[in-house]
C-alpha cells in the first residue's frame, strides 16, 4: 500500500486504535492520527502492517480542549 497524507488506514496489529488519518509522511515515517485520539508516528519499515480502512471508522478526535494539568505548590515549614 502507498502511504499518502489523507488516507484512512488502520494497523493490523494494534486493532483498539481504531481507524487513522494520515497527517504527514517522510521517507522515513508517517505521522497518523488515530480514532483513539493519539498521534503516532509509524516507521517507514512498518508501512506493510497498515492497510486501508474505510472513511466511515475514523472517528477524528473531539474538539474538547484539554484540560490544564493543576501544579502543587510546596507547602514551606513555618519557624517557630
Amino acid at each position: 500500500m502507498i502511504i499518502k497524507t489523507g488516507n484512512i488506514v488502520s494497523h493490523t496489529g494494534a486493532l483498539e486504535w481504531g481507524a487513522g488519518k494520515v497527517l504527514a509522511v517522510t521517507a522515513a515515517m508517517a505521522t497518523i492520527q488515530f480514532s483513539d485520539g493519539k498521534s503516532r508516528k509509524i516507521a517507514a519499515s512498518h508501512f506493510t502492517i497498515l492497510q486501508p480502512a474505510n472513511v466511515a471508522t475514523y472517528l477524528p478526535p473531539s474538539d474538547a480542549a484539554p484540560m490544564a494539568k493543576t501544579r502543587r505548590v510546596a507547602v514551606k515549614a513555618k519557624k517557630k
